[in-house]
């Protein structure tokens, strides 16, 4: 369809700051393997918007994840809806992409693919980047049968679910965890995945002298979550300063505009030194996680990227008392944090919901910071989940994709030329 048109266009659609650098490293693949000019329609942020998006409507508008949370924002979330598959329709697209945000993501191929079906239409090939958690569940595996009437392709970024996926008969290929893009080196001999740090540089700009202590605080991309999130971790920081009076901190900023001017209203608060550091800023974000002695994070693809630092960590997350309700309810894995789910062991410390109190979290960070055989044993546990969270390279080796092989890459090969189930 593509050589036909004389040019590939691509449809795509993220809800939220994660989802935007997935599309964004999705999009940078594909100009730069597809044989054909790419165009690109559809909502992103920031980062989706640097290679040529310009997204129908503010990407943060879909950034709602909870249950009592998302109620006031049902109907603003219906009509963004009704625009996303106009605007699609209007685009022609040859492929559409929906990046996790499942919620918003499968009713629009819903009822994107009935109104090409009542066009009588050829309708383009459909592909969904990040695949349901339908482990994480009760019931979860029982909801992927009815995704391959509306999804032709799923991009799995965890080992176990292609498996799955392809024994509920929906067509998969496990890519890798997004997170390896960060990465500068890959040895594809050992498989061994780095992140190239300049620590001088950073110490420079940052007027960070010899010896400082600093605790990364990574609140969430969310802003309903991170204003539920940082006054908790806001009187943490209280707590440990009386055991560490030269305490000063990172704060890593989500791109995410509504974000970035609550914590910028923020300068008066902190308990301690801060520094803010933006989250788009790869090479700066792990800069901090480097020049670090611990971090506390809101629950979500962030406990990777620690892991991938090899910076000692704690988890916290709370949410309205409804949500967490039904969390405790309907959850069928132990943790919330992927590297512990992937591990089936508390690897890294968890505080959720209720023992997610600024006392819980202070004491567990003064022991990551004090104790070396705990610090040293949630680092020694970060080569096997990176592992876990590598593509099998040897599948991929003869694509010739060379020092690319990274996960966007192998997700833009394969929607190149992967072929629909008649």
């Amino acid at each position: 369809m593509a050589a036909k048109d004389g040019e590939l266009r691509v449809f795509l659609v993220a809800g939220e700051v994660s989802g935007d650098t997935i599309g964004s490293r999705l999009m940078a693949s594909l100009k730069r393997i597809s044989p054909f000019t790419v165009k690109f329609s559809g909502v992103g942020g920031s980062m989706m918007s640097q290679h040529g998006l310009q997204s129908l409507y503010p990407m943060e508008e879909l950034a709602v994840m909870g249950i009592w949370e998302l109620l006031p924002h049902l109907y603003k979330i219906r009509l963004r809806l009704k625009e996303t598959v106009e605007a699609a329709l209007l685009f022609k697209p040859h492929v559409i992409v929906t990046v996790d945000a499942k919620g918003f993501s499968f009713r629009f191929l819903k009822e994107f693919r009935a109104s090409y079906s009542q066009q009588h239409l050829d309708r383009p090939m459909h592909y969904h980047y990040v695949a349901p958690s339908f482990w994480a569940w009760k019931g979860g595996e029982a909801r992927l049968k009815g995704l391959s009437h509306f999804i032709d392709h799923i991009f799995c970024i965890l080992p176990f679910e292609e498996e799955v996926c392809r024994l509920n008969g929906l067509s998969a290929t496990f890519v890798g965890h997004p997170v390896l893009e960060d990465c500068s080196e890959l040895n594809l001999d050992t498989i061994d995945w780095k992140v190239q740090t300049n620590n001088h540089n950073f110490n420079f700009k940052f007027e960070i002298p010899p010896g400082a202590k600093f605790i990364t605080l990574l609140p969430g991309s969310r802003l309903q979550e991170v204003k539920r999130m940082v006054p908790i971790f806001l009187k943490t920081l209280e707590i440990l300063k009386e055991t560490f009076s030269e305490l000063s901190a990172f704060v890593l900023v989500a791109s995410n505009r509504h974000v970035e001017n609550y914590i910028s209203s923020l300068n008066d608060c902190w308990p301690v030194p801060v520094k803010l550091i933006p989250g788009g800023a790869t090479d700066l974000k792990y800069d901090a996680f480097s020049a670090s002695t611990a971090a506390l994070c809101t629950s979500g693809t962030v406990a990777v990227e620690l892991q991938l630092a090899r910076l000692p960590s704690v988890v916290a997350y709370r949410a309205h008392v409804l949500t967490e309700w039904l969390i405790r309810y309907k959850a069928k894995v132990p943790y919330i944090s992927l590297p512990n789910i992937l591990l089936d062991s508390p690897v890294m410390p968890e505080a959720l919901f209720d023992r997610c109190t600024p006392r819980n979290l202070a004491s567990t960070l003064m022991q990551l910071i004090q104790d070396d055989d705990y610090r040293e044993q949630q680092i020694n546990s970060a080569d096997t989940i990176i592992r876990l969270l590598s593509p099998a390279v040897t599948n991929f080796i003869q694509l010739d994709l060379g020092e690319t092989l990274q996960p966007s890459m192998i997700a833009a090969y394969t929607l190149l030329h992967h072929r629909r189930c008649q």
